[in-house]
């Protein structure tokens, strides 16, 4: 067997076990963010990402729901680490303590339920980045030559030929993909033997599904259509003194990239037997500007130490304002925490995942009918709060508001369903299309989560409610209220239920079914905004243990088919809720 058909051979035993479905330990990371600046929205839609794909498979095996892990942290050496600390007169590693507080506490505001935060600066991350170099070393993988190519200072990468431009004008050569400016660099440094593994990650590519959305995967495909070449893993100290010093040679330090890269075995405990509990990662979330690292090197470092590479990188454009990709030079960056304070950070949370689409940039120039005449639309501040005033405010928030309140349900009950009105109500209109809405409900949620289409999911969740509150509507319950009540009102009594007539039963089995509707709306939407959901869930008194995606389901045609007992009437929770309050912009407020 020749060395190609061997290493195909391990390489199959990497991929024979992948699948969309859990099938063991779930690992999912995000990047680590670079310290050189606070935390944008860039930043925080790569976390939520991540969270929501964790919290969606602890529902759907909430069995095994302490193996689910998500890993997330900073990146802390490198140039532009150093310059930013010495241009605020702070010490490197102050400055960078400082800015990765700041990262970690923007995620626990915006509920990123991590189990790692990660810095690279921690002991236990250099022994790994170590034990990872000579691993490498060991299987004559890495050598030191003269290395000589287009260095980037500010995206810290050697470039090609084919990702620059050259102004024609100045002489000088620019990134593609950033716009910064190159230099040419000749030194002394560690290389990798890329194009040795060039066959394999062709190969790790072909076997599909491991980089999604498909558009990423065909990017990286014709990246390798031309030959890779051998890469620079190390700089001379003198150049890049913040970094980490390559093991046995202390006049070079790691390369940011390799380093930053490795973290991802830190996190689980590399290199220590236990990290093969969580190894491979089942999905690496990330930004489409780090795609070359993600789906070139680091699936080639991998397999050259002999380790399974990732299972699915999950690739996302950028946020853009007004058009532009954010950046510090046109004073256009959004950070997490000023937006919050318009829209609370579980409504920018919400407007994250539910406007963000990993196939394209989300770009506010595809909603500017939103905007009024004059209003500067950038990341569009009218567009947020009539997304988050109309869907989560009115859509959901006033639904609950009209089911909970005392004038409708005087009972404060979460009622239960009644057969031979249930079966009446089936055969209307509206009653059959909320009936037959629900019924697609499950699959369709559970296709756009298992593709991570977020948005998608969103839209089925709101399409659903907006059929709720039609329902509602056709039904008129208030009448049904005023018909059977002969009690005085404000003291919030109902007649008791032995005494209720048909109306009454009618009455509460509307209100059944539209609860019903908002408690598998309100399960759904755990994944997204979990504080908005629980504090729904709790309204409703759902049992803590009935709110796993395997209770998606609705009852109304197996009770009116007698195929099932209706369930019980529970008490609400007494706690008075406005779920979301209506966001309120002054009317010169036009931006953060």
């Amino acid at each position: 067997m020749n060395m190609l058909s061997q290493k195909l051979n391990v390489l199959n035993t990497f991929f024979r076990s992948y699948s969309h479905n859990f099938g063991g330990n779930f690992y999912a990371t995000t990047p680590i963010f670079y310290v050189n600046g606070a935390p944008h929205i860039g930043h925080l839609y790569s976390a939520v990402i991540a969270d929501a794909i964790c919290r969606y498979q602890r529902l759907l095996f909430p069995e095994v729901s302490e193996f689910i892990r998500l890993s997330t942290g900073t990146d802390e050496h490198g140039t532009k680490i150093e310059q930013a600390a010495t241009a605020r007169k702070t010490p490197v590693m102050s400055y960078c303590t400082k800015i990765s507080d700041m990262f970690s506490e923007v995620f626990h505001e915006a509920s990123v339920h991590h189990c790692d935060f990660i810095r690279t600066t921690e002991q236990r991350h250099k022994e790994a980045v170590n034990h990872f170099w000579n691993t490498l070393f060991e299987r004559n993988t890495i050598y030191l030559n003269q290395y000589s190519g287009w260095y980037c200072v500010a995206d810290e990468t050697f470039l090609t030929n084919s990702q620059l431009r050259l102004d024609e004008q100045s002489g000088v050569r620019y990134s593609l993909e950033s716009g910064h400016p190159v230099e040419w660099t000749e030194e002394e440094n560690y290389i990798f033997r890329l194009s040795k593994f060039q066959s394999d990650i062709l190969y790790w590519l072909k076997q599909g599904d491991h980089v999604r959305p498909a558009k990423f995967e065909k990017i990286l495909l014709d990246t390798l259509n031309e030959p890779l070449h051998d890469v620079s893993i190390s700089r001379p100290v003198n150049r890049v003194s913040w970094a980490l010093p390559v093991p046995n040679d202390p006049s070079q330090t790691i390369y940011v990239w390799f380093d930053a890269l490795v973290n991802y075995l830190t996190s689980v405990g590399y290199p220590d037997e236990k990290y093969t509990d969580f190894w491979p990662p089942s999905v690496q979330v990330l930004g489409k500007d780090i795609l070359k690292f993600h789906g070139i090197y680091w699936p080639a470092f991998l397999i050259a130490a002999g380790l399974e590479p990732p299972k699915q990188l999950y690739v996302h454009s950028h946020w853009t304002v007004e058009g532009q990709k954010m950046s510090k030079s046109k004073n256009n960056v959004i950070e997490p925490n000023r937006a919050a304070k318009m829209y609370t950070m579980e409504g920018l949370r919400y407007f994250l995942l539910r406007e963000g689409t990993a196939h394209s940039d989300a770009n506010v120039r595809k909603l500017e009918v939103l905007c009024p005449r004059g209003l500067v639309c950038d990341y569009c501040n009218v567009k947020a709060l009539r997304i988050l005033n109309a869907e989560l405010a009115d859509t959901l928030g006033n639904l609950l508001s009209r089911l909970c309140s005392k004038a409708l349900n005087p009972r404060q009950i979460y009622p239960r369903l009644h057969t031979a009105q249930l079966r009446e109500i089936l055969k209307t209109d509206n009653g059959r299309q909320l009936s037959e809405v629900l019924q697609q409900f499950e699959a369709k949620c559970t296709q756009h989560f298992n593709d991570r289409n977020f948005y998608m999911a969103a839209d089925v969740i709101m399409s659903t409610l907006h059929v709720a509150n039609r329902f509602l509507e056709f039904s008129r319950p208030w009448e049904l209220k005023l018909k059977i009540t002969d009690v005085d009102i404000d003291k919030r009594v109902c007649l008791p239920m032995p005494q209720c007539d048909e109306n009454c039963l009618k009455l509460e089995t509307i209100l059944a079914m539209t609860m019903d509707t908002l408690r598998v709306c309100g399960i759904a939407l755990q994944p997204l905004v979990p504080i908005l959901s629980t504090r729904l869930l709790d309204k409703l008194s759902v049992p803590y243990d009935q709110r796993k995606w395997a209770n998606l389901n609705h009852h109304f045609v197996q009770v009116a088919e007698g195929a099932q007992e209706p369930p019980l009437e529970a008490c609400l929770n007494r706690t008075n809720l406005i779920l979301f309050k209506r966001i309120i912009s002054k009317e010169n407020d036009t931006n953060w």
